[in-house]
């Protein structure tokens, strides 16, 4: 295996790890909503953040030395989606350590509906990660479309309706603004979650696609 394939299959492994990390914080939101039990979620998201921070500065510094290494235009067009994306995964790491900080600050004083609002969209949200990990490691095109469809279709649709049950329970019982307000905080962390998958999804399918077009260009033997 030449250098170059091996940087390519480790910093494959490293980011699907970044992304089943983020898998790993999104079921944690979802099994604490499940058991009703909110002790220690920001903790347990915040070790899984601190891993997906080293792995940030593990895959960057693997793709800092393919660079130097001389790479062709496939590798290359490889490293630079991985390299361009990790400001997605870690921003998406973020948002899901911030989503579990505020589920575990707003479950003692909220009532349960407030709660199960946020269930269908960490839902979504997980599948979306898994295909677009299914997409990465593949070189699926399909499924990295139907990661931006799923965004399109669902995402904005369910970030809307949290939003708008956030301003009805707000004008309903002024007295619990703090809570409205956090849900909606909530609800628009997990919209921008979705939006930086796509951004991965849509780099993904312009190397795929790229890649094709090059191939078919070439000379037959």
């Amino acid at each position: 295996m030449t250098d170059a394939r091996a940087s390519s299959a480790h910093i494959t492994g490293r980011f699907l790890r970044m992304l089943s990390i983020t898998l790993e914080e999104l079921d944690a939101v979802r099994d604490a909503n499940d058991r009703a039990e909110y002790a220690g979620l920001a903790a347990r998201a915040q070790r899984l953040e601190a891993e997906t921070d080293a792995l940030e500065r593990e895959i960057e510094d693997a793709c800092l030395q393919a660079f130097a290494s001389g790479l062709t235009a496939d590798e290359l067009a490889f490293h630079l989606l991985v390299f361009r994306s990790l400001s997605n995964l870690e921003r998406v790491g973020d948002y899901a350590f911030a989503v579990a900080r505020d589920l575990e600050a707003l479950a003692p004083r909220a009532r349960s509906a407030t709660l199960q609002d946020v269930l269908p969209l960490v839902k979504v949200l997980s599948e979306m990660v898994e295909t677009l990990a299914f997409a990465f490691a593949e070189r699926d095109v399909q499924a990295a479309r139907q990661v931006m469809r799923t965004d399109f279709e669902q995402v904005d649709a369910l970030y809307e309706q949290m939003q708008r049950a956030s301003l009805t329970r707000l004008l309903e019982r002024p007295e619990d603004n703090e809570v409205a307000l956090t849900a909606g905080r909530m609800a628009r962390n997990l919209e921008r979650l979705g939006d930086h998958l796509v951004n991965i999804a849509e780099r993904l399918e312009r190397l795929v696609l790229g890649q094709s077009s090059a191939h078919r260009l070439l000379p037959s033997p």
